[in-house]
C-alpha cells in the first residue's frame, strides 16, 4: 500500500521529485448541510470531544467526553457480541506477518533523503526504497488475520465444537483507496472484530443472523434510527474467497459512509493462514468432520462515533418571554453511550457547606458507577441557563443542583436534559433515581 504512495512521485531523471506535501481531502458538504456540520464540528472543539480534523480526514485526535464517549461505544459492541456462548476475547500483536496485506511504516526522514539525492539513477533509487521498505516495521491492516492464527487453539478450548467466535478491539491501519480523493495512503482506526467459525451447512443462516443483529445494534442506541442502513457488497467489491458481503451505513450530511462490514469468506482464508495442517482444523459437524465456515465482522468505532454525534445533535428553537429566538445545541447521546450522566452544581448558599454536600454526592455517584462532572469546582459563576447550555452541549443527562434548600430540608433540584423538566427530589433517592433510569434504558 506504500508503494502507491511513492509512485506518483517515483518520476526520476529529467525530474526533480516534488517534496511531500499532505493532502487533505474535503468533503462537498450541500448548503443545506453545512451550517449544521460547522455547529457541531465548533461544539465538539469546545467541549472537547473531537479535534475539527475529524470531519475532513480520516483520523482525529479525541478529548475527554470523547475518551468516554468511544470507551462507551466499544464496551457496549463488545457487549452485544459476546452475548452469545462461546466468543472469547483475545488480544494479538499490532506488528503483522503477512506482508502483502500489511502497511509498512517507513522513515520519512530517510525517505526523504533518497528521494532529494538527484544523482541517483531511477534504478538505484527504486533499490534503496525497496531496502527500506525491507527493513521498516509491517503494521496489521485488520483484526482478522490474528483470530485466524489462533483459530487451533481455541478449538481445543471448545473441545472440537462449533459455532464459537474471537473478539478483539486494536488499532489498524485502512486504505483510503476506495474513497473519491484517494492519495493510496493509510490511516489509523480503531477497529472492533468478531471472527465467527461455524458449519458449512448453517453459514448462510449466521450471516444473515450477524447482520441483523449488527444493523439493529446500531439503532438500538440512535435518536434516528432511519439514518442507519444496510446493503450488500457488489460482486465487484468482493475479496479472494469471499462469496457473500453486508455493509451497515450511515447517512452523513455529505453521502453514506461504512461503519461495519461482514464478509463471508468460507474456508479459504483458514486454510491459506494454516497450510499443511488440514486435519488439525477439521471439528465435529455431527457424524461428519469438517473445516469450519468463517464469518468476519468488523466495525470502525472511530465513524461509528462520529455517526453516533451527527445522529444525537439537534438544533432547538424556542421563543423567550420577550418574544426573542433563541437556538439550543443538545447532543441527545443514548443515556448508556452518554460520557456524562450527571453535573453536580451548587446555588446559593454557604458555599462551604454546599461544596461538601456535593462532595458526598460526587463520591456516593462515582462508586455507584454514575459518571459524575463536577460542576461544583468550577470558579467561574454561570448563570442557570447559561449551565444548562453548556450541559447540554457537552451531552449530559442530568443536573443536580444543591441550594440553601438542600441544607434545610434535602431537597435538590433536579434537571433532564432530553425534557427540560426540572423536578425537586429528596437527596435520599437520587442515587437510586439514577441507577433505575440508567438499567431501564439500557434494556430499551
Amino acid at each position: 500500500m506504500f508503494l502507491n504512495c511513492i509512485r506518483r512521485r517515483l518520476q526520476f531523471l529529467g525530474e526533480k521529485l516534488p517534496r511531500y506535501q499532505r493532502n487533505i481531502s474535503k468533503y462537498n458538504t450541500r448548503d443545506d448541510s453545512c451550517d449544521k456540520t460547522s455547529l457541531l464540528k465548533q461544539l465538539c472543539a469546545d467541549r472537547y470531544y473531537i479535534s475539527p480534523e475529524a470531519f475532513h480526514t480520516r483520523t482525529c485526535t479525541y478529548g475527554p467526553l470523547g475518551t468516554e464517549l468511544k470507551k462507551n461505544i466499544i464496551e457496549q459492541w463488545t457487549s452485544a457480541v459476546r452475548s452469545r456462548a462461546y466468543v472469547f476475547g483475545i488480544t494479538t500483536s499490532v506488528q503483522s506477518r503477512m506482508c502483502e496485506e500489511s502497511v509498512r511504516i517507513v522513515n520519512v526522514g530517510a525517505l526523504q533523503e533518497i528521494i532529494n539525492q538527484d544523482s541517483l539513477s531511477k534504478k538505484e533509487a527504486s533499490q534503496k526504497i525497496q531496502t527500506l521498505m525491507k527493513d521498516s516495521v509491517s503494521v496489521r491492516t485488520s483484526l482478522l488475520q490474528g483470530a485466524l492464527q489462533q483459530y487451533i487453539q481455541a478449538l481445543e478450548l471448545v473441545n472440537r465444537t462449533l459455532p464459537f467466535g474471537l473478539a478483539e478491539t486494536g488499532l489498524c491501519h485502512h486504505s483510503d483507496s476506495q474513497l473519491r480523493h484517494s492519495s493510496g495512503c493509510s490511516f489509523e482506526v480503531t477497529e472492533s472484530s468478531l471472527v465467527w467459525f461455524c458449519s458449512p451447512r448453517t453459514s448462510s443462516q449466521w450471516m444473515d443472523y450477524w447482520a441483523h443483529q449488527r444493523l439493529q445494534w446500531w439503532r438500538k442506541f440512535a435518536l434516528g434510527p432511519s439514518d442507519f442502513d444496510m446493503c450488500n457488497v457488489v460482486d465487484e467489491e468482493l475479496k479472494e474467497g469471499t462469496s457473500h458481503g453486508v455493509k451497515v451505513l450511515y447517512k452523513f450530511p455529505w453521502g453514506s459512509e461504512t461503519l461495519e462490514t461482514l464478509w463471508s469468506l468460507g474456508d479459504t482464508l483458514l486454510l491459506k493462514t494454516h497450510q499443511g495442517t488440514y486435519t488439525k482444523l477439521q471439528c465435529r459437524d455431527g457424524r461428519k468432520s469438517v473445516v469450519p465456515h468463517v464469518i468476519s465482522v468488523s466495525a470502525n468505532v472511530d465513524r461509528g462515533m462520529l455517526a453516533y454525534l451527527f445522529n444525537s445533535f439537534q438544533l432547538l428553537k424556542k421563543t423567550d418571554n420577550k418574544q426573542k429566538l433563541h437556538q439550543r445545541m443538545v447532543l441527545k447521546l443514548h443515556p448508556t453511550l452518554t460520557p456524562v450522566k450527571v453535573a453536580l452544581d451548587m446555588g446559593r448558599g454557604s458555599s462551604s457547606e454546599l461544596r461538601r454536600v456535593c462532595e458526598g454526592l460526587f463520591q456516593e455517584f462515582l462508586e455507584a458507577g454514575i459518571s459524575t462532572w463536577p460542576g461544583y469546582l468550577d470558579t467561574m459563576s454561570l448563570s442557570l441557563e447559561n449551565l444548562h447550555t453548556k450541559y447540554d452541549e457537552m451531552g449530559v443527562l442530568f443536573t443536580v443542583m444543591v441550594s440553601e434548600s438542600t441544607l434545610k430540608s434535602g431537597l435538590l433540584l433536579v434537571r433532564n436534559r432530553d425534557t427540560t423538566i426540572r423536578e425537586t427530589m429528596h437527596i435520599s433517592e437520587i442515587k437510586c433515581f439514577l441507577l433505575k433510569y440508567l438499567s431501564a434504558s439500557e434494556n430499551f
